[in-house]
């Protein structure tokens, strides 16, 4: 079967919308590198929309109907976004969920020490990188510092124009013939990902007379005054002391704003497209709904890149306590009825696929591979080898979705992440899952994959926006 390229379908409105949905996309990426900040940013947007917070109606003790448009936050890290629909919600909902985490560098608990004269904060790793693309590369770093009394500072440093950036370093290939030989999961070890952040020693001016005696030119540098230096600049800044790094979370990020990408314009080039890809298009479908006949539900949740787990990964309660209180503030809410509700959905696990990369074809299956530009993608299962892991779509659900797709004229293609033998990966749809409802892997295809730059089709990503509008209007299976 071919596939057919999305670009060639589009008439001069389209592309206009199209340009226009992905800088729309990029602002987003530029103010959401971390999961606090894609959540601040989608509920700023939302509630202009008409979204209320679930709590806040709850505590007021009201009463939903068809038509309102709710969401809850859950620990600043996940997202739930209900429209509710004509029919009684134990006929089930239509859902998009996708992650806004992705893969980056997280500071440490203990981060910051000195050495050779350089300030140093300490990082592990999250999610699945390659450790050797993450040297000699600017970087940012964001989060929050929540001191003892509560307070929560915001740290921002190195993606504004006159912020200094960061960054990790690199043997000099002069000397790097040992290292050139070690395999490439080994050329950088993870404890040697640490951030420089400072070069100048603390001086503090001495209310005294200069003296040429060599001891006082020695104890004007003093011990570890690099590691001084910057703790006072954390402590002018940010009313920072070094123990409030316990209760931090910092993470390290490219430096960068998201960029078009080809001669063309026709890509994105950016930073933590895998998932916000698709999450910015599942939120952004839900904000063009008009009325529903099923209750619509978007779901942007944390934790993916590490296994879905915690309270703000998918495996947690959070969905499900949710939709429990709305059915509540809906005045329908059983045990039982939840239950219903839950087996009787229809949902799109909105993540990304492997995009072909004829650089590396002898990684893909030719014939089941996504291509850029092709369309959003559908992957029946996705696991490691014998689909492990996996969530396997069922044939009914899948012809229902061809049905939508074909009659809105949405382009789509099929794809498998890669040859069969050569690992994999995992999405969220077999937690849903386990609820009993109908599930499928959709989102786009992206080259990069992981790295510190990913990049994406401005077609692909308007042609996705489209479906998941389309599917969030249709009726149930």
């Amino acid at each position: 079967m071919e596939h057919k390229n999305t670009w060639t379908t589009y008439d001069k409105k389209q592309l206009k919308e199209c340009e226009q949905f992905s800088k729309e996309y990029r602002d987003f990426l530029d103010n959401g590198k971390t999961e606090r900040e894609c959540v601040d940013t989608i509920v700023n947007e939302i509630e202009k929309h008409g979204y209320v917070e679930m709590e806040k109606l709850a505590a007021e003790g009201k009463t939903l109907k068809s038509g309102d448009r709710v969401y809850s936050v859950w620990m600043n890290k996940t997202i739930v976004l209900y429209q509710i629909g004509e029919n009684p919600m134990e006929q089930g909902m239509n859902i998009l969920g996708a992650h806004i985490d992705s893969p980056r560098l997280d500071v440490k608990q203990n981060p910051l020490y000195e050495d050779g004269g350089f300030a140093y904060l300490d990082t592990h790793y999250y999610g699945g990188i390659k450790k050797y693309q993450w040297v000699a590369l600017p970087l940012a770093l964001h989060g929050v510092v929540v001191k003892k009394d509560g307070t929560t500072v915001m740290v921002n440093i190195g993606d504004r124009e006159d912020d200094p950036v960061l960054f990790i370093s690199d043997l000099l290939v002069h000397l790097s013939q040992e290292q050139l030989e070690k395999k490439a999961a080994k050329v950088i070890e993870g404890e040697a990902l640490d951030l420089i952040i400072g070069n100048r020693p603390y001086h503090e001016e001495k209310d005294k007379k200069k003296s040429d005696d060599k001891k006082d030119k020695e104890d004007a540098v003093e011990k570890d005054a690099v590691k001084k230096s910057i703790l006072a600049l954390l402590k002018e800044y940010y009313d920072m002391e070094e123990e409030d790094f316990i209760s931090a979370e910092l993470e390290i990020v490219p430096a960068g704003k998201a960029r078009e990408a080809g001669i063309d314009r026709s890509m994105i080039m950016a930073y933590g497209q895998d998932d916000r890809v698709c999450a910015f298009a599942s939120y952004r479908a839900m904000l063009e709904l008009t009325q529903v006949k099923r209750t619509a539900c978007c779901i942007l949740v944390d934790k993916e890149e590490i296994g879905s787990v915690g309270a703000t990964g998918m495996e947690s309660h959070f969905f499900e306590n949710s939709v429990a209180e709305l059915m509540q503030l809906c005045g329908n809410y059983s045990e039982l009825a939840l239950r219903r509700c839950l087996a009787h959905c229809d949902m799109l696990s909105s993540d990304v696929s492997s995009a072909y990369d004829p650089t590396y074809a002898s990684s893909f299956d030719k014939k089941n591979v996504a291509c850029l530009g092709d369309g959003m993608v559908f992957n029946k299962f996705t696991g490691a080898r014998g689909k492990s892991g996996s969530n396997d779509a069922n044939a009914e659900y899948i012809a229902h979705i061809r049905e939508i797709f074909e009659r809105k004229k949405v382009n789509i293609q099929t794809a498998e992440l890669g040859k069969v033998d050569l690992g994999g990966g995992g999405t969220i749809a077999y937690i849903l899952a386990l609820y009993g409802m109908n599930v499928i892997d959709c989102g786009v295809p992206v080259l990069n994959m992981h790295a510190p730059w990913e990049v994406t089709s401005k077609a692909d990503l308007y042609e996705m926006k489209r479906g998941y509008v389309a599917f969030l209007e249709n009726a149930e299976l």
